[in-house]
């Protein structure tokens, strides 16, 4: 219950931070063509994070792809900032998506248990011919 709980204040706390990204967003327009996307990709997945604050379950692997896409976002940044691509200021987004990736994937809802049976009942049943 506590976990869940603690998912569902990250959520919206998550979700949130992401729909605030339409502040900078109107700034950063008329600059590098790429800021725009994937801040309005950002934007979108934070309502849909907050829409998933109702049941949590149900949007696991919505939850999950926010999660492992903020690490793989964080990964991205590190190796372009150790290359020099972009601004050293920019290393705090490195940390803030990686926390936010790792927080998002250790708090996302397992599998349910009786959906897995059935999934490993149903390749293991033997064929009737």
């Amino acid at each position: 219950m506590r976990r869940e709980r603690a998912l569902k204040a990250v959520l919206v706390a998550v979700g949130l931070l992401f729909i605030a990204g339409v502040i900078p967003l109107t700034m950063f327009f008329s600059r590098d063509p790429g800021v725009p996307m994937i801040m309005s990709i950002y934007i979108t997945l934070g309502v849909f994070l907050l829409l998933a604050v109702r049941d949590p379950a149900a949007n696991r692997s919505l939850i999950a792809f926010a999660g492992w896409a903020n690490l793989a976002h964080a990964a991205v940044m590190a190796a372009q900032e150790y290359r020099n691509v972009i601004e050293r200021q920019e290393l705090a987004g490195v940390v803030l998506f990686g926390i936010v990736g790792v927080v998002l994937v250790t708090l996302a809802p397992a599998k349910p248990v009786e959906k897995a049976s059935v999934e490993i009942a149903e390749t293991v049943k033997p064929t009737v011919k």
